[in-house]
């Protein structure tokens, strides 16, 4: 038995090593920690202080180079043990600290203030660093769960949805009233943190049969840190917390985070036994004429199967069949999957969902106002966000892959359902009615964070997981470019319509409604491609679910 595969060397440490780089590099979510003393001190309108967020905004989600990175290595890792998702890790590492360092260096003044270009660089930089550890920990979390891509999506996604708001609790306990000095911790933490656990985070080919189980401890963990930061959110909104309680709140959120090893632990002891078992099994000739009297013909499969769903005689064949045009399909490059109509269609429907709901949090603090919001109600609605965000991210995930096992529903289906939601979500925005940004953030915050967790398994699946990191990314710049859209032409253009006053501001009602009512009708086009989708795929998602069944029954 080899003794380095039970020690750091295994999938779930790689699983718990990603959960914690995840953590610690959601940064670009909390631009507005900082964005105020980085336009007070380079001297920025609000114009050019949106121009560099919009450079921000592409930067975190235009990841084509940490795919293209991320596929070379991997392609090339069969050849050279050297290389792995570790050198996607360092790449992220050297931007993170270049952008967040130049930035905090011009703040504080230890070089001259630059221009507004190479401002927009630093701020790029900084964000394109997300990219290439999402990519790594992502794609490496695929391919080492296999049969449940999107419980460990839904995982990964959904740790980074919520580490905005982990990364402002440290600010608040470590920092709070100096954003310059948030600004070099976020160009020191993810930098040390992926450095020190990136050789952990490796590619393993094997399943066990306890795989769910231990996945969904991961996702307990996930549930548990969202509802402690809910709480502790919503407390600091009502009650000023003293540094003795900032503090005890702050090291209980750190225990939370690191208890994911607990379950990597309890999986390698489980994994260890199970090893022992059948190497003692193996050794021992008496167990051999038991074994065909005892063991049933089938090994124990991870989820409940139901021996009349396997296919028996020419179906058999038909099976094989199947097979191939499943390899046919799969593993695609970028080029080979964008002359397919399924990645357009999955870019449509990503540009009406992700960039719908991007722009609405992009606008939460102006719509407030306009609706007679307090500041404190607006701040909650903010930082609340994130909980939404990671309620969806995890939970499309967990539970597409728990309609996908027990009833072969495929993944678009959804998708739609949630587009559909978010139809609603902007309805209700534009509505106006008391309350309605309470109820409307929940129902966008959801839909939006399940977009990022949908995506990029459905892309997997559809063309494979050997350049599943180039396709997943750039199918990702539906996001920039919706919210651009949305954002600039559509919110901006109706609400500078509707402003009056010496401010030029807006209040009432009126002042967003028509923005929303066609981003409603945007998302529900992303509907009815979802829809379209749904049944293009329906077919290739029975073959999906036909080949894992066969392969768990082996």
């Amino acid at each position: 038995m080899d003794r380095h595969r039970l020690g750091l060397s295994t999938r779930w440490i790689a699983t718990v090593a990603s959960i914690w780089i995840q953590c610690s590099c959601g940064s670009s979510y909390t631009f507005s920690i900082y964005s105020s003393v980085l336009k007070s001190t380079q001297n920025y309108d609000q114009s050019t202080l949106d121009t560099v967020s919009v450079f921000k905004d592409i930067g975190a989600n235009a990841g084509i180079l940490s795919g293209l990175l991320y596929s070379s290595v991997t392609l090339n890792s069969s050849s050279s043990t050297f290389l792995g998702p570790w050198v996607v890790h360092v790449a992220g590492a050297i931007q993170c600290f270049l952008g967040y360092f130049l930035m905090w260096a011009s703040v504080v003044g230890l070089i001259h203030q630059p221009p507004v270009p190479l401002m927009c660089l630093f701020m790029f930089l900084a964000a394109h660093s997300q990219t290439f550890f999402n990519t790594a920990n992502v794609v490496s979390g695929l391919e080492n769960f296999p049969n449940y891509g999107g419980t460990i999506v839904g995982i990964m996604k959904g740790f980074l949805g919520i580490s905005g708001a982990i990364l402002i609790q440290m600010y608040d306990t470590l920092c709070k009233g100096e954003p310059s000095t948030y600004l070099l911790m976020l160009a020191l933490l993810p930098t040390l943190v992926s450095l020190v656990l990136m050789f952990l985070v490796r590619i393993y080919k094997a399943t066990t049969a306890d795989d769910k189980k231990h996945l969904n401890g991961f996702s307990a963990v996930a549930l548990s840190i969202a509802g402690y930061l809910m709480i502790i959110i919503i407390l600091e909104n009502i009650f000023t917390f003293p540094l003795w309680a900032c503090i005890s709140t702050f090291i209980l959120l750190l225990i939370l985070v690191v208890s994911p090893l607990g379950i990597a632990i309890k999986a390698l002891r489980e994994d260890s036994n199970r090893s022992l078992q059948k190497y003692s099994i193996e050794n021992n000739p008496l167990t051999d004429n038991a074994e065909q009297i005892t063991s049933p013909k089938f090994s124990t499969a991870e989820d409940p199967i139901e021996y009349h769903q396997l296919p028996s005689g020419d179906s058999k064949v038909k099976g094989t069949s199947d097979d191939k045009m499943l390899l046919n399909e799969e593993q695609l490059n970028l080029l080979q999957a964008m002359r397919t109509v399924n990645f357009w269609m999955l870019f449509i429907a990503m540009i009406c969902g992700m960039g719908s709901g991007l722009a609405t949090i992009n606008n939460m603090s102006q719509i407030g106002e306009s609706l007679n919001y307090t500041t404190t109600e607006i701040n909650s609605l903010v930082s609340l966000w994130s909980i939404w965000n990671f309620l969806g991210r995890f939970g499309a995930g967990y539970v597409s892959d728990y309609f996908l096992h027990s009833r072969g529903w495929a993944r678009p289906l959804l998708m739609a359902f949630t587009l559909a939601t978010m139809t609603a979500g902007h309805i209700v925005i534009a509505s106006g009615f008391p309350g309605n940004l309470y109820v409307g953030s929940i129902l966008v915050g959801i839909c939006y964070g399940s977009q990022w967790s949908l995506m990029p398994t459905i892309s997997s699946e559809i063309y494979g997981v050997r350049h599943m990191g180039t396709i997943f990314n750039t199918i990702a710049i539906a996001s920039p470019v919706g919210s651009y859209i949305f954002s600039v032409r559509v919110i901006g253009y109706f609400y500078d319509k509707e402003a009056s006053g010496e401010d030029d501001s807006c209040s009432g009602t009126h002042c967003f409604r028509l923005s929303f009512f066609i981003m409603a009708s945007v998302a529900f086009l992303g509907f009815i491609v979802a829809v379209a989708l749904f049944f293009r795929t329906k077919r290739f998602y029975q073959l999906v679910v036909l080949r894992r069944l066969r392969h768990a029954l082996k």
